[in-house]
Parts: C-alpha cells; sequence; structure tokens
C-alpha cells in the first residue's frame, strides 16, 4: 500500500476501523491500475458466496482538515465516479468469486489540526450501479 498523502493514509486508516466496527470485512486497500485508485474494497454482509448474501464495496476516502472550502464529498466529480464504476467492474472481473451485488460508496472524513477525527459521514452507493 502506497498513500503519499499523510492526511489521505490517516483518513483511510479511519474509515477502516469505521466500516469493521459496522461489519464489513476490508479485503483489500489501495487498488490500483494505472492511474486509478480504489481506496478500500469490503464485502457487507455474510462472506459466504451465496447469492443475496452480501455486497461488494467499492469505497471513496476524502479527507480534509476542514470543511471551509467545501465538503471532503465535493471533490468526488462526475469524472472520478464514471472511473470508479470502471475500476470497480474490472476488480470484480479479476476475482469473480466475490459478490455479484456491487455499489460504491464515499466516506467523508474531517479531521483536527493534530489529526484528530471531528467527523466521518458515509454515503452508500453513491453511483446507482
Amino acid at each position: 500500500m502506497k498513500v503519499s498523502n499523510p492526511i489521505a493514509k490517516i483518513g483511510e486508516d479511519l474509515a477502516c476501523e469505521y466500516l469493521v466496527g459496522k461489519g464489513y470485512k476490508i479485503i483489500e486497500r489501495n487498488f490500483r491500475k494505472k492511474y486509478q485508485e480504489i481506496d478500500i474494497i469490503a464485502v457487507r454482509g455474510s462472506t459466504k458466496l451465496t447469492p443475496g448474501d452480501s455486497t461488494l464495496v467499492f469505497i471513496e476516502v476524502k479527507t480534509r482538515r476542514s470543511d471551509s472550502f467545501g465538503s471532503p464529498f465535493e471533490s468526488i466529480t462526475p469524472w472520478k465516479l464514471k472511473h470508479l464504476v470502471r475500476l470497480a467492474q474490472y476488480y470484480k472481473q479479476l476475482h469473480p468469486g466475490l459478490p455479484d451485488y456491487m455499489r460504491i460508496d464515499a466516506i467523508g472524513i474531517i479531521l483536527s489540526d493534530d489529526n484528530r477525527l471531528q467527523n466521518l459521514e458515509h454515503l452508500e452507493n453513491i453511483s446507482g450501479f
């Protein structure tokens, strides 16, 4: 895992802690293909491969020190979302044994100046696919 921005790494670590606490199983972090990346890939629900039991979730994490320049989610552009969908579909092709039900979520994190969590917001199914 290579995250060049230390604030991003802190945010992704906090997002993973949050997701695990909500029952998600993290299966991969920082999946890359060329210049595209999915921050976190997880399974929600049963880890059995029975259809309908679980969902494959691709999570984009956006971390900021304040919301004075807008919500962390504002940096997820339509272009970025389109590329997340394509990369998620590619990942699923590489891993056909994972759940067929898929969605893309976003987690927005605001940190204090001393890198403590101030706010975490989780939006489910931001792509509608």
